[in-house]
Parts: structure tokens; C-alpha cells; sequence
């Protein structure tokens, strides 16, 4: 039987030309595709290119507290940790952002050590030293539960339908939009609460007829009435959560 001769396989100028194209095309392919997700993250604290395009601002630059203060004026006590706003033991019921704010969705990240947190992000706050009648108040805590007074609830006026927190100790992004008289929460990417001020016409009452704290010295509010703008910020009630990626942005009402 004969053998048979075999010789290397050459590449002729051409077809080196050809794949040295497609190698390129390729390489310049994925360097597209890496530079577009960059765009779409960020690090902490940071704004991403697209976030920047789309017009958020950052409230918080995870330095200093610049822009921050006490309900009660005084300069904020508790340091920045670890690139996150501790507004346990700041000398203040809230750490307030300095802007009063009317629609805009806003986003931030928290995580709290003991499992039995109490916290809340506070927001639309009319009077900053009654900020418990004169504003909302997204509930965050610890638990599995579901309810008025549980993770992502407007505290004692909507509860939520689903508990969408991680455990204690792992970080959870928390996204509110307020446009007009409809507030809702998304915890982790799940909406968990939908409420409209509107239904709210009774003072003191919430629409399925339970009542509600909100009340000033003339007696019950009704939530309609509420103010459409105001501040907002973290409360203190007693236990260490940590507030970072403090991020918003601002909507027109028409859209």
C-alpha cells in the first residue's frame, strides 16, 4: 500500500490578510461590547455614563456629608463608614438631604447587622422638625413579614404584598418614585408597594378604612393633602443601617 505524501498546511498572503481582518473584528467586537456594560455600572458612589446621560444626580459623594444635616439643624455627629451615611446616633431624628424634592425616583442601597433593625427613609417631609406628621416614610427593617410596618411599606398607610429583602447582613436596593399623588416601592427589583394620595380623602383614615397616625394639632390629616414636595432623608430609631448609592432623579409630571 502506498503511502500517503502530507504536507503542511500554508496560508497563503491572502488568506493571512483575511484572518488577521476577522481577528481584529473580532477583538474590536468585544472591546465594544465591554465598554457598553461598563457604561451601564458604576462603583460605589459614582454615577455610570448612562446614569450621567439621563440626568441623575448623586446625593451622596461617599467622602463627606456635604449637603447633609440634622432635622434639627445641628452639623450631623455620627462619620462617614465605609462609604455609607450612619445616621444612627447623628444627633438628629433624620439626616436630611439639603433640596426639597417633588417627583423623582430615587435609589439607594442599605444593609443593617442586627435583625432586629428599625430604620426608614423618610421623604416629601414638609416640616423638618415634625417630620413623623408632616411626612412618608419608607419602612426599612429586618423579617420576612409582610405588611404596613414591614420592609418597603409606606409606613402605616400602605403595606407591602411581598417581602423582597435579603438577609440580614447583605446589602438592599431600595428604589421609590414619586410622581404626583402615586408612590411606589421596589425593593431588590420587585415592586412591592403602589399607592395613590388620592384614595386618601378621609383624615385619619386610610382607604380600607383602618386608621392612620398622621394627625397635627387641629387633629387627623388626610394624606391627599399632603404635601407634593418636601425633604427627605434616613432616620435614626435606635440601631446602625448603613445608607450608600444614594442616587436621584428628578421627573416632570406630565410624563
Amino acid at each position: 500500500m502506498l503511502g500517503v505524501l502530507q504536507y503542511p498546511f500554508v496560508y497563503s498572503n491572502y488568506q493571512r490578510e483575511v484572518l488577521m481582518v476577522r481577528s481584529l473584528q473580532l477583538v474590536t467586537a468585544i472591546v465594544a461590547v465591554l465598554s457598553l456594560a461598563l457604561s451601564a455600572v458604576a462603583r460605589d458612589n459614582e454615577l455610570s455614563d448612562n446614569e450621567k446621560m439621563a440626568g441623575w444626580l448623586l446625593l451622596f459623594n461617599g467622602e463627606d456629608l456635604t449637603g447633609w444635616r440634622c432635622n434639627n439643624g445641628k452639623p450631623i455627629a455620627a462619620p462617614v463608614e465605609d462609604g455609607a451615611i450612619v445616621p444612627y446616633k447623628s444627633g438628629g431624628y433624620l439626616v436630611l438631604h439639603e433640596r426639597h424634592f417633588e417627583n423623582f425616583v430615587l435609589k439607594c442601597d442599605v444593609l443593617w447587622e442586627d435583625p432586629h433593625c428599625n430604620s426608614g427613609i423618610f421623604f416629601r417631609v414638609e416640616d423638618p422638625n415634625n417630620p413623623v406628621h408632616t411626612g412618608f416614610e419608607v419602612q426599612v427593617m429586618g423579617g420576612t413579614k409582610v405588611g404596613k410596618h414591614q420592609f418597603g411599606a409606606i409606613y402605616d398607610l400602605a403595606a407591602t404584598t411581598r417581602n423582597a429583602g435579603k438577609a440580614t447582613g447583605q446589602w438592599n436596593t431600595v428604589e421609590l418614585r414619586c410622581h404626583g399623588p402615586n408612590i411606589d416601592v421596589k425593593i431588590n427589583g420587585d415592586l412591592v408597594v403602589a399607592m395613590n394620595c388620592d384614595n386618601f380623602d378621609r383624615p385619619g383614615i386610610c382607604p380600607d378604612g383602618t386608621k392612620h397616625k398622621y394627625k397635627l394639632s387641629d387633629g387627623p390629616r388626610a394624606v391627599r393633602d399632603f404635601a407634593r414636595k418636601g425633604l427627605l432623608g434616613f432616620q435614626d430609631h435606635g440601631h446602625k443601617v448603613w445608607y450608600k448609592n444614594i442616587k436621584l432623579l428628578e421627573l416632570e409630571l406630565n410624563k
